[in-house]
């Protein structure tokens, strides 16, 4: 089934930044988590975030579920502003979005059996009827194929595997069947093994129910298996977005290139292509530096511009956009 046209949802110059705090002195700076994002995803569509550990991935999800406030910008979620709900309006939001942590094993209370924790959400829905909850129950363990059911609702998470435990962290952000899917990292914890199974179980879950889903990971390596579109992240802003395919062939942000040539890949081969990516550390996000951020590590910096002066985004190829001066013309 192929992605509508229509936007589900509308992140639009997105501004998520903390305050610092001196004990005694009063305010201190602010970090810049997330610096004017922008961008769409329709129903039915996978989109990856990769970057860095730090780049503001996480900052950027928990804003769209409506966990972190916004200092600028707008997150409009099937054409209303989350920004702008109540308190109970903004709970009814977030039953409509599906969360898939990345550690399972933390995600999931240690007191609970399966039953409960996957009851639990039904419970604050509303749903009073026990026969119902069971129904629904046993229907998503099914699609995420935890079998026999029987025997797997009275254990308690210490008793599951780590890949049977991120099943029932997946059974529960689909128990109160989302529209929207997030996914923060839901493999890097898990056995190789196990990756590709547990990627290949949200994507089918994605086509079944028409999902949106966000894959946020610093593995490129992985979003081919499940996304149609990547954005780049680097120091809180999305520096390069473009289809899966277009990007991993013909990465055009100079931070992209570096990122792809420092993913593992298991050809021997690559240890002869092998390189890090530029030497230094990403910039403070406190103070970011003035221009295009990766200028200080860019081994194509253009000096008069790069440093001084923050890139728009340009569009070197069809639907292939990046923050980057080498696209000026």
């Amino acid at each position: 089934m192929q992605p509508s046209n229509t936007p589900l949802l509308s992140i639009e110059n997105l501004k998520v930044w903390f305050e610092l705090r001196r004990l005694g002195f009063g305010h201190a700076g602010y970090v810049h988590a997330v610096d004017g994002v922008s961008f769409e995803l329709v129903q039915g569509e996978a989109i990856a975030i990769v970057g860095e550990s730090g780049c503001g991935k996480s900052s950027l999800m928990k804003s769209i579920i409506g966990l972190l406030p916004a200092r600028e910008g707008k997150v409009i979620f099937d054409r209303v502003d989350i920004y702008q709900l109540s308190k109970t309006e903004l709970r009814k939001h977030r039953a409509r979005i599906g969360y898939v942590q990345q550690d399972p094993f933390g995600a999931l209370p240690p007191f609970m059996n399966v039953q409960e924790i996957l009851e639990e959400p039904l419970i604050i829905e509303g749903i009073h009827s026990k026969e119902e909850r069971l129904q629904r129950i046993h229907k998503v363990l099914e699609e995420v194929k935890l079998c026999p059911i029987s025997e797997v609702l009275p254990k308690y998470p210490h008793m599951l595997s780590g890949g049977q435990q991120q099943r029932i962290v997946i059974a529960r952000a689909m128990i109160r069947e989302p529209r929207f899917i997030v996914a923060d990292e839901p493999v890097s914890m898990l056995d190789a093994s196990v990756r590709v199974e547990i990627l290949n179980l949200l994507r089918g879950l994605q086509e079944t129910h028409q999902l949106s889903v966000i894959y946020i990971t610093h593995d490129l390596s992985t979003v081919s298996y499940f996304s149609e579109r990547i954005f780049v992240m680097y120091a809180g802003q999305i520096v390069e977005k473009a289809a899966v395919s277009d990007l991993l062939r013909h990465p055009k942000h100079p931070y992209t290139r570096a990122l792809l040539t420092a993913t593992s890949n298991p050809d021997a081969d690559n240890a002869l292509t092998y390189k890090e990516i530029p030497a230094g550390e990403p910039p403070s996000l406190v103070h970011p530096p003035k221009g295009c951020r990766f200028h200080p590590r860019c081994p194509l910096t253009i000096q008069g511009k790069c440093d001084q002066i923050e890139p728009p985004e340009f569009e070197p190829a069809k639907n292939h956009y990046t923050t980057c001066w080498l696209y000026e013309e």
